[in-house]
């Protein structure tokens, strides 16, 4: 009996583990900071984020272990502005699995340079959605933007796998842009902070008039790179309506964060996917490409001539 209560109670924590969403791993580099601080608090920051991540349940969907979402996030710790409070850079990235296929689609691979937080070693990491300022607003605002970019990452996911999939993910961010963290040093949640920040990001994909942004995704993931072991001619054809969607936005708001957003860490997967298209819809994904991606517009022009 007492071997048959143990086989259940590691049945029912196995499910709660696999019941999470993300399998993200955080590092926490602090080589540029010069303060006496033992360096030893990074490293239990860094564990604590990483079980802030993985431990808590942000949606009310079960995932199962390989259905869990692959994500890195890189703080990288600038400068100590003060006591305990720190600037940093987070680079976010994430994936998507292709069906049918070991390969990985890159889903967001994003770097937030708006990142100043207040840590002392054994603090607690936590997120209250009903109360994300906090009592310490320097001390929520690194949690808030953690949970912001995981709602932005499963917005992304679930836009993915279904149209208008992601749409409880991205209020959710807009919700913690909202009620966001203020205080002195704290930037990057207002429309006055910058043109590409996360007020901007989730002000794009929260915006009825930007709706095809969710269909570009929607295109190029399920109907795009899902069939490509059907059918890989079709399959292109639903990439570049995707491509086309983008187009069309672009006409009438052509510094579209989310525009922008889209193609960083893409222009490698996309030219690969083009090469190996007829002469008509390369020389049609080319011109696409290189006024979308104009950062990468060169590269295209020479992988798809």
């Amino acid at each position: 009996m007492h071997k048959i209560s143990i086989l259940l109670v590691g049945l029912l924590l196995s499910c709660c583990v696999s019941a999470q969403e993300l399998n993200a791993k955080v590092s926490v580099m602090a080589g540029q900071i010069k303060s006496s601080v033992d360096k030893k608090a990074f490293q239990t920051l860094q564990t604590a984020l990483t079980n802030f991540l993985n431990n808590r349940k942000w949606t009310n969907d079960t995932y199962q272990q390989q259905e869990k979402i692959v994500c890195n996030f890189l703080l990288n710790l600038t400068q100590d502005v003060e006591p305990n409070v720190y600037r940093a850079v987070l680079t976010i990235q994430a994936g998507r699995p292709v069906y049918n296929s070991g390969y990985v689609s890159p889903l967001i691979n994003f770097q937030d340079n708006d990142v100043t937080f207040k840590y002392i070693e054994f603090q607690q990491v936590e997120f209250n959605e009903s109360n994300v300022m906090g009592t310490d607003p320097a001390a929520a605002n690194l949690t808030a933007i953690f949970a912001y970019y995981v709602y932005m990452i499963l917005g992304l996911d679930y836009d993915s796998f279904s149209p208008r999939g992601g749409d409880p993910y991205f209020k959710k961010a807009q919700n913690i842009v909202t009620n966001a963290p203020d205080g002195r040093n704290i930037t990057g949640w207002k429309a006055f902070d910058g043109q590409r920040n996360r007020y901007w990001l989730s002000e794009n994909f929260n915006n009825s008039k930007y709706s095809l942004l969710h269909d570009a995704y929607y295109a190029y993931y399920r109907l795009g790179m899902d069939k490509m072991y059907e059918d890989e001619n079709e399959a292109r054809q639903q990439i570049l309506n995707g491509l086309n969607h983008l187009n069309t936005l672009s006409t009438d708001n052509r510094n579209l964060m989310a525009l922008q957003f889209f193609f960083l860490g893409r222009s490698e997967e996309l030219s690969k996917l083009f090469k190996k298209s007829p002469p008509q819809e390369r020389v049609r994904a080319s011109d696409l490409l290189q006024r979308l991606d104009i950062s990468n517009a060169g590269q295209y022009k020479q992988e798809l001539k």
